[in-house]
This record gives C-alpha cells, structure tokens and sequence, in this order.
C-alpha cells in the first residue's frame, strides 16, 4: 500500500494481538538466578529447565516453493498463531481445513520475501527485529521477553512470527517499487468524487471490515469449506482483525481487513446487499462474489456528510434495583414488575429522584457520556430516545437491574465534505488494492511449487 500504511501495519500488529498475543500467559514462573561462582562460571541455576523439550520437531517438507522447503513445523507452528485467538478446540477435519489454508498463506509469504530479494529490495534483520520487539513491548509492556515464551507456550516461536513480519515488510517493499509508483489519481477523478459525495449527503455509508478468500473452479468447495471454519471461530469469539490479518487475500488484510467508510455502491451487488441488512456488530458471510468468497463484518454506519450520531454527547441516569441472595424467582419477577411499571411513569429526569424514596432504587447520573462508547444494542435503543424517556429493563438477578433514561443530547455539527487529499489516498489506496492482487496472481502463476 502507501507509506503511511507501513506504520498502520506495524500498529496492527499491536492491536491485533498476533492471534491472541494481546492476552499474556499465566502460569509462567520465573526461574531461580544463582550468581556466577568458581564452580558455575556462568551462573546456570539449579532449578533450570529446558524450553521446549517435549516438543519433537517434524522436519518433512511439505511443499517447496521455488526451491524453499516449508516444512510440517512450519505450518504447525504458523496454526498455533491463528488458534491461540480462539478458546475452542478445533475438530481434526477443522484443523485439517485450517493447515490447508495456512499453507496457502505460507506460500504466498514465500513468493513475496523471493521476489523481493531478486529485485535487490531484502528485508533487513534490523527491520524485522524492530518491528517484532515494538510488538511485544506493547502485548508485554515492560516485559517484552515473555513473548518469546509464550509463542513457545502455544507450540509457536520466534521465528514464525519473524517470518510474518518479513513476508509483510518484504510486500510493503514489492508495492512500493512495482505498483505504488504507477499508480495515478487525476484531479478531475478526485473533484467527480467530491461531487457526488455532495449529491450523496445524508445517504448512508458503512466502515466495513473484509475477509476475501479467492477461489476457482477447481478449488472452490476446498475455500468454501475454509470461509465456513473461518466464520464459525469468528462466532465463536475469534479476533476479526486477527483472522483477517492471517487469511485475507486483500491487501487490506495488514490493516485487519477495514475496508474504511465506504457507500453501497462501491461494493459488488452481493456485498452492498449484504451490508445493507447488517446491524453494528454483525458478522455475515462466506458471500461468494466474482472470484471467491468475502466474510463481511459491519464496524459501524453513519450518512454522507451528516453529523456522526455515536459523537453525540449524552446526560443520562441510571436508576436500578438489586435484589437479595434469598429472594426467590417469583420475588424477583414481582419487583422486576413493579420497577418497570414505575419508571415507565416517570414525568421525566427531575422525577427520577422518587425512584430513591419510592423503591429504595440507587440513582446514578452522567452528563459526560459519548453515544460511540456504549454497547451497540444500548446506543442503538438510547439514540432513538426523547429527552426523558427510559431504556426498557435490563440486566439480571445477580447484577441487578437498570434502566438508563436520556436527560439530555447534544450532537455534534454536520461533517463538512473529507478534503481533497484525504479522497486522493483513498481512490489511491483502491487502485493500489487491485494492481497488488494482480501481482500477487503473477507471482503465483509464475512460481515452481511442488507438494509432498
């Protein structure tokens, strides 16, 4: 992509975790340190043990790409990134499926580190270095070397992840010498654009995230299968970005496959059509569209050129009720019923206060809160409140249960139109998008590949 997307790759890598690398290990113990004596010269402690060593490395070549083996430990090592986002035990036949894919993934990195060193443009260790140590410094804080024991705790290493980030480096550096230079934007397209967003204001337009698995003929049910294992980890509480980062074909996937805002329109049939239903939050897909499949997932939605409702500033009050370890499902049902009925006749904000007297209810108030930080099914009900009414009743028996009642809503101004240069790196960014994936194909058509 651009230059300035180097820098969102590196932060990605952050934010993304490296498939889970967010969430630090426990149980790690720090072993004993014995100072250096005449009879241990090097300190070794007595209680020291061996990293790894009920691991065997499999060493059978599995594929090789251009004369480079990518072995079994390879691919293992490369799942254990991608598995250690999720908390659920994947089947044989899904793990099958996934080493598969990650197979893929590996060869394509391959072709991209080759075809960078035959143009004379290697990453450099230093570079690869850096970028893993900023990594673990903000996965790890001021412990960045737990990193290298957790990739070792989850059947990973060092050097897996090593070879992402040069793989991602060595791209970076491919875009920037064969496609980046020959892509142009005129200033006719970047005014057209300008002046169909004004035709557009107040029509909606969407911040998409994007997995895209290309597919033929041949291979189609193989990556359908792949979208489908994709889309239930995805369910079942797996990391977005992270996936997206480890299995999207797109050159969004370094940037966790956030396609930006975007109208409807700029999207094949299938997907606009798909987004068009979607709530914030959502997750839809495998979608097939010309040339493979897409997992969408909807970050969040707003109208062209209008004032952003989740930058609103909002007063509200939180009147809830708790209820006693002994009381029965009866008890509880009677005053969940009675609250409700109560709040529900509320002559507004200045009477909330009875809730206190009336029913022993605690009131809490807020007039610092953005709409954007709430939960999306909450924002969503308090944004189409009027001053002084109230959320329906939420929560349960242990925590209690609330309601939020809207006191005040200041919006933001109406968006003004996105400069001239901020439409100039987007319609860049597209055109670089698709000349990377045709390059990409070339390096795949041109390659010798040979599977064991």
């Amino acid at each position: 992509m651009t230059i300035k997307l180097f820098s969102k790759s590196v932060t990605s890598l952050a934010l993304a975790g490296i498939m889970g690398l967010a969430v630090a290990p426990s149980g790690a113990s720090a072993q004993g340190q014995a100072v250096p004596t005449a009879d241990n010269p090097f300190g070794i402690p007595s209680d020291f043990s061996i990293l790894g060593a009920e691991q065997r490395p499999e060493r059978s070549a599995t594929a090789v790409v251009n004369g480079y083996v990518i072995t079994g430990t390879d691919i293992n090592q490369r799942v254990a990134l991608v598995t250690s986002a999720s908390e659920n035990q994947l089947s044989p036949q899904e793990l099958e499926r996934l080493r598969v894919q990650v197979l893929r993934n590996l060869i394509d990195e391959t072709l991209k580190i080759q075809a960078a060193r035959a143009l004379e443009l290697p990453v450099e260790r230093a570079q690869v270095q850096q970028t893993y140590d900023q990594v673990a410094a903000q996965n790890f804080g001021e412990n960045p070397e737990r990193m290298a024991e957790y990739l070792q705790s989850i059947g990973s290493s060092e050097s897996a992840l090593k070879r992402q980030i040069e793989g991602e480096l060595a791209w970076e550096n491919l875009l920037q010498r064969n496609v980046i230079p020959f892509v142009n934007i005129s200033a006719e397209e970047v005014n057209d654009v300008l002046r169909r967003m004004e035709e557009a204001r107040g029509t909606d337009e969407y911040r998409l995230g994007e997995i895209y698995l290309s597919a033929t003929l041949e291979n189609r049910e193989a990556v359908l299968q792949n979208a489908q294992q994709i889309m239930e980890q995805l369910r079942q509480g797996g990391s977005f970005v992270a996936y997206a980062r480890q299995f999207s074909e797109a050159t969004t996937a370094v940037v966790g496959g956030d396609l930006g805002w975007i109208r409807l329109s700029q999207l094949p049939t299938a997907l606009g059509d798909a987004a068009r239903q979607m709530q914030a939050g959502q997750l839809v897909g495998p979608i097939e569209i010309p040339g493979g499949f897409s997992i969408l997932y909807l970050i969040n939605k707003r109208q062209v050129l209008m004032a952003d409702p989740n930058n609103a500033q909002l007063s509200l009050r939180q009147i809830s009720i708790s209820f006693e370890p002994g009381e029965t499902q009866e008890q509880v049902e009677a005053r969940v019923t009675q609250f409700a009925s109560f709040v529900q006749n509320l002559r507004g904000c200045a009477d909330a206060e009875r809730a206190r007297t009336e029913l022993g209810a605690t009131v809490v108030t807020n007039d610092q809160i953005t709409a954007g930080s709430l939960p999306d099914q909450l924002r969503n009900i308090i944004l189409n409140l009027q001053v002084g009414q109230t959320t329906p009743p939420f929560g349960s028996a242990e925590e209690g249960v609330r309601v939020l009642m809207l006191c005040g809503r200041d919006d933001p101004e109406d968006a003004g139109a996105p400069t001239f240069e901020a439409v100039m790196s987007q319609l860049k960014d597209e055109r670089i998008n698709k000349r990377a994936q045709r390059y990409l194909r070339d390096l795949r058509n041109d390659a010798y590949i040979e599977y064991n």
